[in-house]
């Protein structure tokens, strides 16, 4: 009702209405409420209840829409068993969760309350057998709490879940509340996970959990992984795994001294994405293979080097490497690529940096830039390139350009 009036005197307010008095604010007891407006607003005033932690209002509320058996009695019963709960009611929450399981069984809250209810048994320090819960979520939740308790006996089961006939969205929730533990058991069944090849999709996860983990042993077990593996894909998996712990050395020596280019580059791409700038100059220097070096130069980009591009992008002798640097830039942009890109295009004379020069300054959206050199340019096939470009940019600069050479 407070809603009510509180929208109709802001109505009045804004459309500058003069004559309040002509409007009649209607109480409770002058029009009668629809059963359906007395729920919303009774559920409403729940949910305020919640956001400010007043628990025996919030359950009031609650367990008057779930009497009225509306569209909201689901969510009430779940909102008041949450309520008796903060109020250290628990065994009245239970009650209120069994009602809510007997009555709704299909509505989605039935499916929270199941969470629920293992929350507050194991607040409650109930002790909840993983093995007898049917439900896959709810299994979870209570491994969890069990790994928090008492992990050298949630380990067992953990094992048997992971090895087990249940679905792989559980296995490798299993293997992530596993990863948590940091226990010599769980290390163990990790680094057992990570080497089992029969079963690539677990291995790939165990692996990146590794990393997850984080700390020298699991590293350690990571190195052993890739050097006693001939599969590329589990050596790529581990690379990212180095990523993800932050063992930049590892990644550094292996993009070093890995034989195989492709592993190389996968090396060089994680080391980018940690923006290792130094490390990777440094590799750019003493790598032979030109394909390796574009995966270098796409790493500077990712780790925003565009100090060095533009260095590669002016003296690097290879084309094909000196293309793929301001390519980089023009996607990079900033404040100094665009003048960078502008003194490529005037210093160079090789028709395919000029273009690349054009589409970087393009990408950035540079049409003051194209305007200038398009100005200046005597070659017509060049400035045809630098035309084309301006002709679907939309902007205003480009569009007076335009109608200039119209009106030649």
């Amino acid at each position: 009702m407070k809603k009510r009036i509180a929208l109709l005197i802001f109505a009045i307010f804004i459309t500058g209405l003069p004559a309040m008095a002509e409007f009649s604010l209607t109480s409770d007891d002058d029009q009668e409420e629809s059963p359906a407006d007395r729920e919303a607003e009774r559920y409403d005033d729940g949910t305020d209840a919640l956001d400010d932690q007043e628990w025996r209002r919030a359950a009031e509320s609650f367990r008057e829409v779930a009497a009225m058996k509306g569209k909201h009695a689901a969510g009430a019963l779940h909102w008041l068993a949450y309520a008796q709960n903060k109020m250290g009611q628990r065994s009245e929450a239970l009650s209120t969760l069994v009602d809510l399981q007997k009555q709704y069984p299909k509505s989605k809250w039935a499916e929270d309350g199941k969470a629920l209810e293992v929350e507050i048994r194991q607040s409650a320090g109930q002790r909840i057998e993983p093995e007898n819960v049917d439900d896959e979520e709810l299994k979870l939740m209570a491994l969890n709490g069990l790994m928090n308790s008492n992990p050298e006996r949630a380990i067992p089961i953990l094992e048997k879940v992971i090895r087990g006939n249940g679905s792989s969205k559980m296995k490798e929730k299993a293997i992530f509340v596993l990863s948590q533990s940091g226990s010599p058991r769980a290390l163990e069944m990790l680094s057992a996970l990570a080497r089992d090849a029969a079963q690539p999709e677990l291995q790939s996860k165990a692996i990146r959990n590794l990393g997850i983990l984080g700390g020298e042993p699991s590293r350690k077990i990571l190195a052993d992984v890739y050097t006693s593996s001939n599969d590329s894909r589990v050596k790529r998996a581990v690379l990212k795994s180095y990523m993800i712990a932050g063992d930049k050395g590892r990644l550094l020596t292996l993009a070093r001294g890995e034989k195989v280019p492709e592993l190389r580059a996968e090396a060089v791409q994680q080391l980018g994405i940690m923006g290792a700038r130094q490390e990777l100059a440094e590799l750019y220097s003493v790598e032979s293979s030109v394909e390796v070096r574009k995966k270098i130069i796409q790493a500077m980009f990712i780790g925003g080097n565009a100090e060095k591009l533009a260095e590669l992008a002016r003296t690097e002798k290879v084309l094909e490497l000196r293309l793929a640097a301001i390519k980089s830039l023009g996607l990079m942009g900033g404040q100094n690529a665009g003048p960078l890109l502008v003194s490529i295009y005037e210093s160079d004379h090789a028709p395919e940096v000029k273009k690349a020069a054009i589409q970087g300054l393009f990408l950035q959206n540079n049409a003051k830039a194209l305007v200038a050199l398009a100005r200046k340019e005597k070659d017509r096939g060049m400035k045809k390139q630098i035309v084309s470009k301006l002709s679907i940019m939309g902007s205003e600069e480009s569009a007076t350009y335009l109608m200039e050479l119209l009106n030649q």
